[in-house]
């Protein structure tokens, strides 16, 4: 597998922020959101096998595994990786930009699932089946830049019944939405999502690689 990189920090997103998390940063993205913040793994990169990538997230003191990128479904041994790992009892989260089919995944995999707004540029790219793959216990985030993309997810969700199927999320673009703003668009409408920032932009700058 190509990994751009490997660390142990503080989840920052989903319904496990706030918890010690290890993360496999794998290398490449099929997509380009304009408003992508870790541009820096769509190149480059180290060769790693599974044994190495294994042993090297044994190193820290911690069962709370994501894989994330890039897009890590774009790795063909991610299925292999995520169920070696949760044989091992870790909990594994995958953070997926949704374009790509998941039904090769154990279904024990916590997949963190974007639907892209039109305001990421990729909104065309969605793998709409994805929806019927996903099982109760995942998550859909929407990444809102704007409030024409908060119109948008609340349009989804009515129309997919999503609310009454997963957990979902609603995350501003760090440093464009107003977070006073979407939280007041959310108790007006009643929306059933998680508000979230990005808590690791919080603790150490936006700029910051490896947290």
């Amino acid at each position: 597998m190509r990994i751009t990189e490997i660390f142990f920090s503080i989840q920052g997103e989903s319904s496990f922020i706030g918890m010690p998390c290890i993360f496999i940063r794998t290398t490449g993205c099929n997509l380009r959101c304009v408003w992508c913040d870790t541009a820096y793994a769509f190149y480059g990169g180290a060769e790693m096998g599974l044994d190495e990538i294994i042993a090297k997230i044994q190193t820290y003191p911690c069962k709370l595994v994501e894989l994330t990128g890039g897009e890590p479904m774009l790795q063909k041994e991610m299925p292999e990786l995520s169920t070696r790992l949760l044989d091992l009892d870790y909990t594994v989260l995958m953070e997926t930009g949704g374009s790509l089919d998941l039904s090769s995944l154990d279904s024990r995999v916590i997949k963190i699932m974007d639907l892209k707004c039109p305001g990421s540029g990729e909104e065309e790219k969605n793998y709409w089946p994805n929806l019927e793959i996903l099982q109760p216990h995942d998550q859909i985030k929407f990444v809102l830049k704007d409030r024409r993309d908060y119109d948008w997810a609340c349009t989804t969700i009515r129309k997919h019944r999503l609310d009454q199927r997963f957990h979902l999320l609603f995350s501003p673009v760090h440093g464009e939405l107003d977070l006073q703003q979407l939280a007041n668009w959310m108790l007006k409408d009643g929306i059933k999502a998680r508000f979230q920032i990005q808590l690791h932009k919080y603790i150490w700058s936006s700029e910051t690689r490896g947290v």
